[in-house]
């Protein structure tokens, strides 16, 4: 009898356990996961609808100018990359959907496929998207510290490091040997309401949460010139880049995890008023 009792005891705790442990997982479910999940569908809806009413063209450079390049024979990839198309967006609808659109930019190999917002402040776009509803997943907006109509020394874009790989979350790609020894994806496509610019990788790295690269203005060149050696000197890879004090930077900036960035860095190689 008492055997009975006490195996009626265990399987009761047993039972127990399982309930406790079930609810937390419900809670867990629906305090995390499923609002998670409904976030992501809300941003995949928008983009969708944001890319079918969005025109995007490759735009052609000069061909004189092409033919000018050409007669450069130097191993210097610059010399080959300044060859390349613009993207050139259709800005009239984004602007109409959000008047805080200020452009548009593409990382090849990545998902990094975005209109880019500006607020006034870096707080906003944490946790609204696009069409400025509620949103954990928020959206890529440039530091409101730049000026959109003219790049700066330093112009900084920030995103989440969706685990989904929305907004910044494929960011780590380029943090790849088969991304960062690929001449092809050394490029970054930009393209503002005022101009169309190409990008050249310089640096990328991880590195522990801290705000000293994401610097907009510079007193003089000797300070900026510092900056462009600390933040190169971090690269995990030596890109073929040079980079001096005449130079505008665009950097990337998004959470690997709880106490480390990923940051990307390009120079602005090439530009054209709209």
């Amino acid at each position: 009898m008492k055997k009975r009792k006490l195996h009626l005891k265990k399987k009761n705790f047993c039972l127990f356990l399982i309930i406790i442990l079930s609810s937390c997982i419900i809670t867990y479910n629906l305090t995390y996961i499923i609002p998670w999940l409904f976030d992501n569908h809300k941003i995949d809806k928008e983009m969708k609808q944001i890319k079918e009413k969005t025109p995007i063209i490759e735009k052609e450079i000069n061909k004189e100018e092409n033919e000018k390049k050409d007669e450069k024979n130097f191993s210097d990839p610059y010399w080959e990359f300044i060859k390349m198309n613009y993207m050139e967006v259709d800005f009239s609808n984004l602007i109409k959907r959000n008047k805080e659109t200020v452009a548009w930019i593409s990382v090849n190999e990545t998902n990094i496929n975005y209109p880019v917002v500006q607020h006034s402040d870096n707080e906003y776009y944490l946790n609204h998207s696009f069409n400025h509803s509620k949103n954990e997943a928020g959206w890529v907006f440039m530091d409101y510290r730049n000026q959109a109509q003219t790049f700066q020394q330093n112009t900084i874009l920030y995103a989440h490091g969706r685990k989904n790989g929305s907004m910044f979350g494929t960011l780590k790609n380029t943090l790849n040997k088969n991304w960062y020894q690929n001449p092809n994806n050394h490029i970054v496509k930009v393209s503002t309401p005022f101009e169309n610019s190409l990008w050249q990788v310089f640096s990328i790295y991880k590195i522990e949460t801290t705000n000293d690269y994401i610097q907009t203005d510079f007193s003089n060149e000797t300070s900026f010139l510092t900056f462009i050696h600390k933040i190169s000197d971090r690269s995990i890879y030596k890109f073929p880049t040079t980079v001096n004090g005449n130079d505008k930077i665009l950097t990337l900036s998004t959470c690997f995890n709880e106490k480390e960035k990923i940051v990307f860095h390009a120079k602005q190689i090439k530009s054209e008023k709209r």
